[in-house]
């Protein structure tokens, strides 16, 4: 692990601001740390209609940065990735921090819910994500 964090927009700025937020902070990691590939998450399904098109509006910033780097990138459905990181595919948030810092050789109360959400998608872009040219597997 390189580096880890949250992006947090202003949360009464209009949703253009936050979106821009969200892209300018991933694209100023992306040029830091120069990842070779990207993950996000696959389509949202929520009950609440706003709140799905929402996430989906931020989503589509963090495919915008990757895009805009040029980096590969997957999808991968949320039980997917609990059941990578934790063995089980419908495991709790805490679940999957715990493991998560455990992979990772993190204290299990340092990592935000949003961050350990990342990080989990990051080990299984990492893990499951064909691999570049004269890229070594993990």
């Amino acid at each position: 692990m390189i580096d880890f964090g949250v992006i947090r927009p202003a949360v009464k700025a209009p949703l253009e601001s936050r979106l821009l937020a969200i892209y300018r902070g991933l694209s100023a990691i992306i040029e830091k740390h120069g990842p070779e590939k990207a993950a996000v998450e696959g389509i949202y399904q929520a009950k609440n209609a706003q709140s799905a098109l929402t996430l989906g509006h931020a989503r589509g910033a963090a495919l915008l940065a990757a895009a805009a780097a040029g980096l590969p990138l997957a999808a991968f459905a949320p039980a997917t990735v609990k059941a990578h990181v934790s063995g089980y595919g419908l495991a709790n948030k805490q679940q999957v921090s715990w493991m998560v810092s455990r992979l990772l050789g993190l204290p299990a109360d340092l990592l935000p819910g949003d961050a350990s959400d990342a990080l989990a998608l990051a080990i299984c872009g990492a893990d499951l994500m064909p691999l570049a040219r004269g890229e070594k597997a993990r």
